[in-house]
């Protein structure tokens, strides 16, 4: 049997535990996300080649970190607020069809990037994205995740913190005052209606964006240009820079940075390479062929 990683306290723990039994053929074991990472390193230890984790971003982030270059396969239930992964892999967001895929699917291997020795596989930010996730979590168990982005939102606008970087990046060292450093594995997206995604039949490597406004207003004005016309039309004005690089270094002033959704401590300087073909996800065979050709060099 797969084991299958699933957090009792979360929120859709019920109907995690009803895909799984209704796919048949899992091991569920009930662990809270402080203790994931352990449970999933003796899991591997044991033996297991294939393991399922239900969870957003931020658990399929955590259990990376242990799984990738280990050969072991992940499986993925998607039970996060966006699942970009599942959703940039075209995994099923119905959780008994995913569970199915995970039982019979086909592993494919898919990049991934390592800040410092801490892997991520969709994007990091240094920034704003901080002040913003943190404020959010603060209100959210008044209002609800929507309505506390709202708020933080507003808020990150009203007083929108800026710091000095230096970047190295092509060999070159450039230096910055910026509200934020956008860090994504492959290029994406900034358009609506794929904003954050992938960009399709992208370039492999490090979509480092770095926004050069230092005002609220200007940044939102920034943001909202790029969700119209896209971040290839903002890249070439003076607001924003934007590199596709294989490696880079940033030294930023305080240690918090952003990683898959989640706040962690880092040390400085941060260290981001691109690392391809890193970790082996399952995804439905007949989707196989066509996600190893775009996660894959």
């Amino acid at each position: 049997m797969i084991p299958a990683f699933i957090n009792p306290l979360s929120g859709n723990a019920d109907a995690a535990r009803s895909a799984l039994r209704g796919a048949g053929g899992y091991d569920i074991r009930e662990v809270e996300p402080a203790s994931l990472a352990a449970h999933v390193r003796t899991a591997i230890e044991s033996g297991e080649r294939r393991i399922l984790v239900a969870g957003g971003d931020g658990s399929i982030g955590s259990a990376a970190n242990v799984i990738a270059g280990t050969g072991t396969e992940l499986c993925i239930l998607p039970c996060g607020t966006l699942n970009h992964l599942a959703k940039d892999l075209g995994l099923p967001l119905e959780l008994e069809e995913a569970a199915r895929v995970g039982m019979r699917g086909t592993a494919i291997p898919v990049d991934a990037a390592v800040v410092n020795d801490r892997i991520f596989l969709n994007t990091s930010s240094v920034g704003a994205y901080v002040s913003f996730v943190r404020a959010r979590e603060r209100l959210e168990h008044r209002l609800g995740y929507h309505l506390s982005s709202v708020f933080a939102g507003i808020r990150l606008l009203i007083r929108m913190p800026t710091f000095r970087v230096t970047l190295h990046v092509e060999g070159k060292e450039r230096e910055y005052i910026t509200p934020l450093v956008f860090i994504g594995v492959g290029e994406r997206e900034l358009k609506l209606p794929t904003l954050g995604a992938r960009v399709e039949g992208g370039r492999t490597g490090l979509h480092v964006m770095v926004v050069r406004s230092r005002s609220g207003g200007r940044a939102l004005a920034l943001g909202l240009s790029a969700a119209t016309r896209g971040v290839h039309a903002v890249a070439k004005t003076p607001a924003l820079d934007a590199f596709i690089v294989d490696e880079c270094r940033i030294q930023p002033r305080v240690p918090r940075i952003a990683v898959d959704g989640e706040i962690v401590t880092v040390k400085p300087p941060l260290s981001y390479r691109h690392v391809p073909g890193h970790l082996r996800v399952v995804v439905d065979a007949k989707h196989a062929a066509r996600d190893a050709e775009r996660f894959h060099e």
